[in-house]
């Protein structure tokens, strides 16, 4: 049987890079990976129209400085295979990989509710359009509304005007005095301070939401509404995401707790299962210094560095500071759970409407009944929205987590003989 490697980190967002400079002085050997073909996660992204910060280019330049740091693009976990075990796949193949430590770096995806036209063509999430952006899609000379919560709206806005396009309408649904008070706290991370002035746009309007997408077949206009006021506003695209969700489905298969959304650590960033480690903002939506400063603590702990990664935890509470005014500025309206119809889908692989979920108590026994969650994206989209509309416990990730070959389900076989 091949030799553990001695860290395992799932991820390579600015928390998983962090934690694997932070490991590797110690000669350890360590894999990172994730299902991305380059190191960078969500906000540093790659792509033809990508624009790489100067610290994304630089970490990726110091990952590839060891030569005790494995990076495996385009992989996915696919299940369990045993005690610190994972079944992995890549383009050309699948394997078992054994480990002694593992730090999870999940990172967090958007919160996507329904509401009237939310499935028609031209209408994604305000970071789904982002990433396609800088995926290479043109969008030079279009109409764009970016719309939910959180500061992310403005930058996939930037985005897409840097990208040639007319953003139209960027719809807040927080209020002035959140926002406001939000906005006059930032003096205390003046980099943040002056990144919103960077992003400020004029067509930023708050106590505004998208509730209608219009179009036969692809979106023509929206509707929005401003306070007491509605108007619809003729658009190309809406981006519309209601602030992040940490991604804490991996962590609850290996055994981590998860509280209120998020994966439980303690000061160490350690989970209850020995040897497990997260950070990122699969522990909380925080933004990328919290991340990073997280990932670093998570490496240092991992190979015994205590001292050190003590030393850091005041920055922490620096960063968790910020996100915590953050999480309290962009609280989601409860209206929002009420922008449904009973006819607009909320399961789109299987088309189950709103009030078909209606009917029934608990997520298990809807998709017992309507076959929701059991499509392509196997739950991740419509469990989530339905956990914010309905108050449901979300599902547990069963194996496979990810569609796989058969080719590489048969490991899992060839792993328990060898076992």
């Amino acid at each position: 049987m091949t030799r553990p490697v001695d860290l395992l980190i799932i991820g390579a967002g600015p928390a998983g890079m962090a934690a694997a400079l932070a490991a590797a002085p110690s000669g350890i050997s360590i894999v990172l990976l994730d299902d991305n073909p380059l190191p960078g996660g969500q906000i540093w992204r790659d792509g033809p129209n990508a624009q790489l910060p100067g610290v994304a280019t630089e970490v990726r330049a110091q990952l590839q400085r060891y030569s005790n740091i494995h990076v495996h693009g385009g992989t996915k976990v696919v299940a369990l295979a045993g005690p610190k075990r994972l079944l992995l796949e890549d383009a050309e193949r699948g394997w078992v990989l054994a480990y002694d430590r593992l730090i999870l770096c999940t990172g967090a995806r958007e919160l996507l509710l329904p509401f009237p036209g939310w499935t028609l063509p031209g209408v994604t999430g305000a970071g789904g359009l982002q990433a396609l952006i800088k995926g290479g899609l043109p969008v030079s000379g279009e109409r764009v509304v970016i719309a939910g919560s959180g500061p992310l709206l403005l930058a996939a806005a930037a985005t897409a005007k840097k990208n040639g396009a007319e953003v139209v309408r960027i719809a807040e649904q927080a209020g002035l005095g959140a926002v406001g008070g939000f906005a006059m706290g930032l003096w205390r991370w003046p980099n943040k301070a002056l990144q919103a002035v960077t992003l400020a746009s004029g067509a930023y309007r708050l106590s505004a939401h998208v509730i209608e997408a219009l179009g036969s077949d692809r979106l023509e206009a929206v509707r929005v509404q401003t306070g007491s006021q509605v108007e619809e506003i003729a658009c190309d695209r809406l981006a519309c995401g209601f602030s992040l969700v940490p991604n804490t489905e991996m962590g609850s298969a290996l055994g981590y707790e998860v509280h209120d959304r998020a994966i439980v650590v303690d000061a160490w960033q350690a989970s209850r299962v020995a040897d497990h480690y997260a950070a990122g903002e699969c522990t909380g939506f925080g933004g990328s210094e919290l991340a990073q400063v997280e990932g670093k603590i998570a490496g240092l702990v991992a190979v015994g560095k205590q001292d050190e990664a003590r030393a850091l935890w005041p920055e922490r509470q620096r960063w968790q500071r910020f996100a915590d005014r953050l999480n309290q500025a962009f609280v989601l309206d409860p209206a929002l759970k009420k922008l449904a119809k009973a006819d607009t889908l909320v399961c789109r692989c299987e088309d189950v409407s709103y009030a078909e979920l209606a009917d029934h108590s608990t997520w298990n026994a809807a998709k017992l009944n309507t076959r929701c969650g059991m499509g392509a994206c196997q739950g991740r989209i419509c469990a989530t929205a339905a956990q914010t509309l309905f108050g449901w416990e979300p599902p547990h990730l069963r194996p496979p987590f990810s569609p796989a070959r058969i080719a590489t389900l048969a490991c899992l076989d060839d792993a328990g003989r060898a076992i």
